[in-house]
């Protein structure tokens, strides 16, 4: 079930209903009521990976009860058993058959092949975001920031919560579960908040990300019939799609979560206005580049390390980045890409410090200037994310520096032009909360016309219904 389909229009509406209305005398009725609905909504892709969830959360929530009271030979033993099981089963669902091929290719390289057999089967639907998050409660249990929970129905809430279950935002315990550990109440503001989000999510995910996708994906099929101008539009429509995409899921998660009184934390920050790849990963799904810090950087020493174990803690983080979007080589250089492109900003930052222009951040032609090179950097990185192998990346590259890249580009131009006027938007709401944050706006009567305004752009002007895109990782 999409947020963006009839079904989710329907059933949002009772939940809401019997959330607020029947279900809202005591904390551990909603707290019931929300992991069956939870349930229920991830149902509809396939009951059977229910289990999953399930003992995810069974195992965790009676693992970190038992670090309470446990050794620390015990405790290091508990942690890896939740370790163990949570990104195994990532494992063998996402990786298995990726890695035996892998394998497989390496002894194809001395002449020596060897035969194996892959498991088919269908990869369960948000398995790489409530396992990391169920995870990142345990080791913070483990390292004492937070006291484990006795109530099972709360953690169970915060593992399944419906509106970020399958594509996030990665929640923290920290800060998802003591709100199901307390009385929630209707708040009008938070509600047209809430509304607002879904609304410009909408917008994000069915005019821009889903008439995105009709370009893209005839371009990156038959690049080799179209024009370098023509490819490299593709690849910024790409990028807009993945963007307007992913983080119009995530405001619709959060708006939706806000509708219940729940607060999820911000997942994008008008990630294509950073200045340099560090900015640009401090406001793109930030609760996962967030999560790698906590869980795997900072423990690998983080930054207060000699140069060349910085270089290798960024690559570490990285590869392993580009891993959890998938078993492919190419999300693999994908994030290669990022490492090596983010080592070199963080060498050449105080070089670039020295320079008197770059000085004064108030410039902003300097600043539109920075912009420009981490969203073509960025961009380019994007093709490795979109194309099914290396070799049609590289292909598609190729085929943008030809000679025909200072041809005039085929296509909708007044697309182009439109998303042009997006980021115009995004740059004026920079400093904001989310795209529709137009409270600051005193004629009651103007921000409603943005408001209609937008709403019919949804109507008359999206796109043919796509997946979410995050739906595969």
């Amino acid at each position: 079930m999409q947020f963006n389909t009839i079904d989710f229009a329907v059933f949002f509406p009772i939940v809401f209903v019997l959330y607020w209305f029947v279900f809202n005398k005591t904390i551990k009725a909603q707290n019931i009521f929300l992991v069956i609905t939870s349930y229920l909504f991830y149902s509809f892709w396939d009951w059977r990976f229910l289990s999953l969830i399930f003992l995810s959360s069974l195992i965790d929530f009676f693992i970190a009860k038992s670090l309470k009271k446990s050794s620390n030979c015990q405790r290091k033993l508990l942690v890896g058993i939740s370790l163990f099981f949570n990104l195994g089963v990532i494992f063998v669902f996402k990786y298995f058959n990726f890695f035996i091929e892998t394998f497989t290719e390496a002894f194809l390289l001395f002449n020596t092949p060897i035969t194996y057999n892959s498991i088919e089967y269908v990869l369960p639907v948000g398995i790489s975001f409530y396992t990391f998050q169920t995870l990142s409660y345990t080791i913070d249990v483990y390292r004492k920031r937070i006291n484990a929970t006795d109530d099972v129905f709360s953690f169970f809430a915060f593992v399944s919560f419906f509106p970020q279950l399958v594509a996030g935002p990665i929640e923290r315990a920290t800060n998802l579960l003591p709100q199901f550990q307390k009385r929630r109440f209707f708040t009008y503001s938070k509600a047209i908040d809430g509304l607002r989000l879904i609304l410009g999510g909408l917008f994000k995910k069915m005019v821009i990300a889903d008439n995105c996708a009709l370009i893209v994906n005839n371009l990156f099929e038959n690049y080799n019939d179209f024009s370098g101008s023509t490819l490299l539009c593709g690849a910024i429509f790409f990028g807009f799609q993945i963007y307007g995409d992913f983080s119009g899921y995530s405001d619709i998660a959060i708006g939706i979560a806000r509708l219940l009184g729940i607060d999820l934390m911000k997942n994008f920050k008008f990630p294509y206005l950073s200045k340099n790849l560090i900015e640009f990963w401090r406001r793109w799904h930030i609760s996962l580049s967030s999560w790698f810090r906590d869980y795997v950087y900072i423990p690998l020493g983080g930054n207060r390390v000699s140069k060349y174990r910085l270089i290798i803690n960024v690559l570490v983080v990285f590869l392993l980045s580009g891993l959890w979007h998938g078993a492919n080589l190419t999300f693999v250089f994908w994030g290669l890409f990022h490492g090596i492109a983010l080592i070199v900003t963080i060498f050449f930052k105080e070089y670039l410090r020295s320079i008197k222009v770059f000085q004064n951040h108030d410039n902003d032609l300097i600043n539109f200037l920075r912009i420009g090179i981490t969203f073509s950097l960025v961009t380019i990185a994007w093709i490795f994310f979109r194309a099914e192998t290396l070799r049609e990346a590289f292909g598609y590259i190729d085929a943008i520096f030809s000679p025909s890249l200072f041809s005039i580009p085929q296509g909708n131009k007044w697309f182009f032009i439109f998303l042009m006027a997006y980021m115009g938007v995004e740059w004026f709401q920079r400093d904001k909360e989310h795209l529709l944050d137009v409270d600051y706006i005193y004629s009651k009567t103007f921000r409603y016309f943005i408001y209609y305004g937008m709403l019919f752009l949804v109507f008359y002007f999206a796109g043919d219904l796509q997946t979410f895109i995050y739906f595969q990782f």
